[in-house]
């Protein structure tokens, strides 16, 4: 089978809340996911998923023309097959066909991956968030991209239930 990435639906919550526990120093909570979901109008997620198995998944907020990429993360038993990669782009053309013109994201000092992930996805570092992390004071880069996706002609946005 191959690896196919679309809207994430609440139906999806406990894989992916499993994938946040493995990942982070500080989890979203499952009802964070849950709520994402249901009552935050500005969210969207996306989800890469291979044989009913999510592997990955990126979440932002679109507010008019910008997106804040909350989280990406990608199963650790899944990793090195580029996944990382096809949620964020997938999350990024999702975005555009929402009328996002650019996108931002914080990331830790210490994140060389995900920093070589987003800057070959065309982010740049905007700046420094000094003590962004609260697990321990970590600094974090902010990126900027601005180089979007064409917008598809054919994007009808799913409404999740």
């Amino acid at each position: 089978m191959s690896i196919i990435c679309r809207r994430m639906t609440l139906e999806d919550v406990p894989q992916v809340h499993e994938i946040e526990l493995k990942t982070f120093h500080t989890p979203w909570t499952y009802q964070s996911f849950v709520d994402e979901m249901t009552t935050n109008k500005c969210a969207r997620y996306i989800v890469a998923e291979e044989d009913g198995k999510v592997l990955g998944y990126a979440g932002a907020w679109l507010v008019f023309d910008e997106g804040h990429i909350t989280n990406i993360a990608v199963d650790e038993a899944a990793r090195g097959r580029g996944i990382g990669t096809m949620v964020t782009q997938a999350l990024m053309q999702y975005a555009a066909n929402m009328g996002v013109q650019y996108m931002t994201l914080e990331v830790r000092k210490s994140n060389l991956v995900a920093q070589g992930l987003y800057k070959k996805l065309g982010f740049i570092e905007l700046g420094v968030r000094k003590r962004y992390y609260e697990d321990n004071g970590e600094d974090a880069y902010l990126y900027v991209c601005q180089n979007m996706p064409e917008i598809e002609e054919d994007f009808e946005e799913t409404v999740e239930e």
